[in-house]
C-alpha cells in the first residue's frame, strides 16, 4: 500500500507586515497547507492575516516566543493528520522552493534540518560575525555534549516526520528551544540529517528581544539552556 504524504509548511510569524504576502504566496507555491502561527503581532500583520482564506492561522493573544510558536505547529500538524511539518521563517531568509526537497528528506530522517554553512551558494549573505560566532560555538558544544555531527544548530528550516512530534516534552518558549529539541531527539535515537540551504540574510536589523540582544548575555543562556536540557534528560526519558 502506498501512503501519500501529506505536508504541512508552517511559519512562526512576529511582526512581519513588510514580508508576510510575498513570503506567503512564494510557500503557497510549494506546499498547499501552510500554517500561520502568529505570535502577538502588532504592527497590521495580524489584519493581513485575517483577510487571507488560503492559509490556516493560530494566533497567541500575547507575544510568547519563537519556541511557544513552534509548539504550536508541532500541536497542529500532530491533531490535523499531517505526515510532514516542515518550519519556515516568515522573514524572507529562507527559500520557499525548497520545501519539497526537505519533505522528500523525510523519506530517510526523522528530522531534516537545513544548514546555511554546510554548502556555499552562489549569493549568500555575509552573516553578522557576532551571529555567526555564537551559532558556531553552540554548534560545537552541541556537537560534543550530544554525538552529533551539526553544522547550524539554528536553522529554522526544517522537516519532521510528525509522529515523532508527539514524543517531545519541550518546555523552552524562546529562541533556545531547538537546543532542548536536539537533546531529547538524540535521547530518542531519531535520526538527523542536514541539507544545504543559502545563507541569506536581510539588511534591516533584527531583534532578539531585550537582554538577548546583547551577544555574551545571549551566549549564556544558550549555554545554560543546554546544559539545563542535558542534565533533564533523565528524567525525561
Amino acid at each position: 500500500m502506498v501512503i501519500m504524504t501529506r505536508a504541512l509548511a508552517a511559519l512562526p510569524v512576529y511582526n512581519e507586515v513588510h514580508h508576510v504576502s510575498h513570503v506567503l504566496d512564494e510557500v503557497l507555491r510549494y506546499c498547499p497547507d501552510v500554517l500561520v502561527v502568529d505570535d502577538g503581532s502588532r504592527d497590521g500583520t495580524a489584519e493581513i492575516l485575517a483577510a487571507r482564506r488560503d492559509i490556516c492561522v493560530v494566533t497567541h493573544a500575547q507575544n510568547r516566543g519563537y519556541g511557544a510558536a513552534l509548539q504550536s505547529a508541532f500541536d497542529f500538524a500532530l491533531h490535523n493528520g499531517y505526515n510532514v511539518l516542515v518550519t519556515i521563517d516568515c522573514d524572507g531568509q529562507h527559500q520557499p522552493c525548497m520545501i519539497p526537497q526537505l519533505i522528500a528528506r523525510t523519506e530517510e530522517a526523522d528530522i531534516v534540518s537545513g544548514s546555511r554553512y554546510l554548502k556555499d551558494f552562489s549569493g549568500d549573505s555575509l552573516p553578522p560575525e557576532e551571529r555567526r560566532r555564537i551559532n558556531q560555538l553552540i554548534t560545537q558544544r552541541v556537537n560534543r555534549q550530544l554525538g552529533l555531527c551539526l553544522t547550524d544548530s539554528f536553522c529554522g528550516f526544517k522537516a519532521y516526520r510528525v509522529p515523532i512530534l508527539g514524543k517531545f516534552s519541550l518546555t523552552e518558549l524562546g529562541y533556545a528551544m531547538p537546543l532542548e529539541l536536539w537533546v531529547q531527539a538524540v535521547a530518542l535515537g531519531l535520526k538527523i540529517i542536514e541539507v544545504p540551504v543559502p545563507l541569506i540574510y536581510l539588511e534591516e536589523a533584527r531583534s532578539f528581544g531585550g537582554a538577548l540582544d546583547h551577544g555574551p548575555t545571549r551566549l549564556k543562556v544558550y549555554e545554560e539552556v543546554l546544559d539545563r536540557a542535558v542534565a533533564g534528560i533523565k528524567k525525561f526519558l
